[in-house]
């Protein structure tokens, strides 16, 4: 399975799993947290099927994988608030690490195949 296509299925799951979890936060937390949490990861997908279409991949891939890095900080953060159980804590951890071995494959894959060939 090429690399785009394992990270943007792996990343789509993931958002099925994650928004109805979103949606149970308390009412204080869902607008601020939930919303945050929601729209890094709608970003992150943008930028997944963004790098998918593109022939220039590295700005979006770039741009995903940090992205990554600050959601699984926002994740653990609501862990350690209780407003996700140490259980879906474990999922999203694993989920992340997946989605980050795809991005990053991905990324690794795409410098080798830009590497310029040496003129003789």
């Amino acid at each position: 399975m090429p690399k785009e296509v394992d990270a943007v299925t792996r990343l789509y799951d993931f958002i099925l799993w994650m928004i109805p979890k979103l949606e149970k936060f308390p009412r204080n937390q869902k607008f601020l947290l939930g919303d945050r949490m929601e729209n890094l990861m709608l970003d992150i997908l943008e930028l997944l099927i963004e790098a998918t279409y593109s022939r220039n991949k590295q700005p979006a891939l770039f741009a995903a994988n940090m992205k990554l890095e600050k959601l699984r900080y926002l994740i653990r953060l609501a862990k350690d608030l209780k407003l996700i159980s140490v259980k879906g804590y474990e999922f999203s951890a694993n989920a992340m690490d997946g989605i980050g071995r795809s991005v990053g494959g991905w990324l690794k894959y795409n410098r080798s195949e830009n590497i310029p060939t040496p003129v003789s």
